[in-house]
């Protein structure tokens, strides 16, 4: 098995190397990721400009993010150490790493598109540091690298623990794993399996389930601070304000119950049968003199 795995948080962030250290365990693991912090961004990509792409050490960093240890500089070819002369023998598959200076969305698309070959079975966002819960998932980065590879057509999980300051990715890569194993063993379906899954930030002692949900709504807000600054006023937007609007059966519940959860994903940006025949009332009185114009 071939593994793809990207995330928003960048090439020196923990929960990557967390996945990629569980998934080497399941097959053949191609890093593709942003050489710096790229959270909030969606699925923007990069189409104005050249992306310029470096091959890093996927030994060192692994060996750097062994279990316990401090994180590197946040540079993508900073980790000044060599690794330990058993990092490589200690891996059963081959663990390849390249930094994209761009987007998550632009990292998943370079590596199908042009750096991975042959093509991965799989493609894997993350672990992202926070949770991806409910509407977050619309300018969530791990989400939208994760959307390159759904509509290429290959299964996809986007994977978050749910804690920001002192996340815990022990759990999180053991699940991440066994998804992988599972979806390896699963026949094939059209569209593809599409898995938004979010693991509490708590030792498997501590998580009361897993279960299968939707997604809910609202889960954070956006808040504004101003400073001054030499005569101009500047805006900083923060998403910071916890709204948490799940509802039944959701995503967010599931999490506040202290549950991992899995979200099916798909495209369906489209409505109902029943909103199509509330706005066709909307517009036959809204803009029906037009349309009798335009018949006319």
């Amino acid at each position: 098995m071939k593994i793809l795995l990207t995330n928003d948080d960048g090439i020196h962030a923990p929960g990557l190397w967390a996945a990629a250290r569980a998934l080497g365990a399941v097959g053949e693991v191609a890093v593709v990721a942003p050489d710096r912090e790229q959270s909030g961004v969606g699925a923007s990509m990069t189409l104005h400009a050249p992306l310029f792409v470096h091959q890093v050490p996927a030994e060192q960093y692994l060996a750097q993010f062994a279990p316990g240890e401090a994180m590197p500089p946040p540079v993508a070819d900073a980790v000044p150490e060599p690794p330990p002369a058993d990092v490589a023998a200690d891996l059963p598959n081959a663990i390849t790493a390249w930094a994209v200076q761009g987007t998550p969305a632009d990292s998943c698309i370079l590596a199908l598109e042009n750096l991975v070959t042959p093509k991965p079975d799989l493609v894997v966002s993350g672990i992202n540091r926070g949770s991806n819960l409910g509407w977050d998932v619309i300018v969530s980065g791990t989400v939208g690298a994760a959307v390159q590879g759904f509509v290429r057509g290959y299964p996809t999980i986007a994977i978050s623990v749910g804690s920001v300051t002192s996340p815990r990715f022990d759990v999180a890569a053991e699940i991440v794993a066994s998804l992988a194993r599972g979806l390896a063993a699963a026949p094939e379906v059209m569209p593809p399996y599409f898995l938004n899954v979010n693991v509490p930030s708590e030792p498997a002692d501590k998580i009361a389930g897993v279960r299968v949900t939707r997604l809910g709504g609202r889960a954070y807000g956006e808040s504004v601070r101003t400073e001054d600054s030499f005569g101009h006023k500047r805006y900083w937007i923060a998403r910071n304000r916890p709204v948490l609007a799940g509802g039944a059966g959701s995503d967010i519940d599931a999490h506040k119950g202290n549950h991992v959860t899995v979200t099916p994903m798909g495209m369906a940006f489209s409505t109902t049968d029943e909103r199509i025949a509330m706005v066709e009332g909307l517009l036959d009185g809204a803009l029906g003199g037009f349309a009798a114009a335009a018949a006319s």
